[in-house]
């Protein structure tokens, strides 16, 4: 999957100390894409619309 048009925005979970970033790329057609922000060379996890509903919704169920 090319992601050279992904505009990667900082989750709004993530601290502001530094740590622990997630960043979601959610511009793209038919896909959601998760990368670590201190790695933004390193790979990046890639959902399916449906896909990345159902890992919100059990994130939050675990909240």
């Amino acid at each position: 999957m090319d992601m050279t048009n992904a505009r990667w925005r900082k989750s709004s979970r993530s601290g502001t100390n530094g740590g622990n970033c997630v960043e979601v790329a959610d511009n793209l057609p038919d896909v959601v894409g998760v990368r670590d922000s201190k790695d933004i060379t390193g790979p990046a996890l890639m959902f399916g619309p449906a896909q990345w509903q159902t890992f919100i919704g059990s994130l939050r169920a675990d909240a």
